[in-house]
């Protein structure tokens, strides 16, 4: 039985910008509360291409 399945790559991308989205907008608004940065839209979306590019590093190793 194979359970190597990758699935499609396109629904795995969406998947991880979404997640890594929602993920960095949590983040970014945990670190204005503590007023370490300002809760911006390019702060989010920075910090969301970070989380992005680090997950699909780890995941295509």
């Amino acid at each position: 039985m194979d359970t190597t399945s990758s699935g499609d790559p396109r629904v795995l991308m969406i998947l991880n910008i979404t997640l890594s989205l929602v993920f960095a907008t949590v983040l970014v608004w945990g670190l204005e509360f503590v007023e370490i940065v300002a809760f911006t839209p390019v702060n989010v979306v920075s910090a969301a291409a970070i989380l992005t590019g680090l997950t699909w590093v780890v995941i295509n190793q």
